[in-house]
């Protein structure tokens, strides 16, 4: 009898911390029915019965996960045009900085190709 008592505690225990990490590392705006601070305290203080309510009240209904395949629906939880914060590029023709980089990063390549096959025709040519 005592065996199973300790399993169903280990089953308990493993529930709660389930529960604990699961509200710690859902987003704030994910949380249902209370604020995220809220939930923690509940799960925390009120192991079994804070982990059963979060399950079923406080936990978000679909579990969206970035990355997999976007043709299978799978875009994440922002469109990445819609993303906060997220660094919109400019168009290249309009910025000389970067256009003046690009010629000068060709044209030194261009540079060090001509001396390596320079190079490489003295070596031949002293074989």
């Amino acid at each position: 009898m005592p065996l199973i008592y300790g399993g169903f505690g280990l089953v308990l225990l493993a529930l709660w911390i389930f529960c604990l990490f699961d509200v710690i590392i859902t987003a704030e705006q994910d949380c249902r029915n209370l604020p995220k601070g809220l939930w923690i305290l509940v799960v925390l203080f009120l192991p079994e019965i804070g982990s059963i309510l979060w399950l079923v009240a406080g936990r978000p209904q679909t579990v969206t996960r970035p990355g997999g395949l976007p043709y299978k629906g799978n875009t994440g939880r922002f469109p990445e045009y819609d993303r906060p914060g997220r660094f919109v590029p400019s168009n290249p023709d309009d910025d000389e900085e970067f256009l003046r980089r690009c010629r000068e990063r060709a044209e030194e390549q261009r540079r060090a190709h001509h001396e390596r096959q320079r190079q490489t025709r003295e070596k031949n040519q002293d074989d």
